[in-house]
């Protein structure tokens, strides 16, 4: 296996100590299996949606939940009758997939239908953290203010 050389990353970048994390976490799991399949879609600049193909489930037999930067998705199917399948090719296994999110990206809602759940994803950047203007003041206005700020 290859190992990633960060080095240029750290010289322009402060404070993404997190990603050589994240990169290696996801290098040490072991390959999981691809049950149930799902798609991950971009349907506007931040606006996202993860659907998975859920058959054999029903809407009470999933979960989801949303924590600080990850997604979860579970599926137990629930006891019920004991059935006697001659054939059963519709796989009902539980499951447990993990989706990482990026920071500000919210669960906006989720929904299931024809054997679908879908779970609607919204960056929602705050107002403090989007791109500002910074004024340049001249060199004896900034002095002063320092100044100003040391007396007080």
């Amino acid at each position: 296996m290859r190992t990633l050389d960060f080095a240029p990353l750290w010289r322009t970048t402060v404070g993404f100590d997190h990603l050589a994390d994240l990169v290696d976490g996801m290098s040490r799991k072991p390959t999981e299996d691809n049950y149930p399949p799902y798609n991950i879609e971009r349907s506007g600049e931040d606006h996202y949606r993860i659907s998975l193909a859920v058959a054999g489930f029903g809407a009470n037999d999933l979960s989801v939940t949303a924590e600080q930067n990850a997604l979860t998705i579970e599926g137990k199917k629930s006891d019920g009758a004991a059935h006697e399948y001659l054939y059963q090719g519709i796989s009902a296994r539980p499951f447990r997939r993990v989706f990482s999110l990026a920071d500000y990206v919210q669960v906006k809602q989720a929904s299931f239908h024809d054997g679908l759940l879908i779970v609607d994803l919204v960056r929602e950047i705050p107002d403090a953290m989007k791109p500002r203007k910074i004024r340049i003041g001249s060199g004896a206005a900034a002095s002063s203010q320092i100044e100003q700020k040391k007396a007080a």
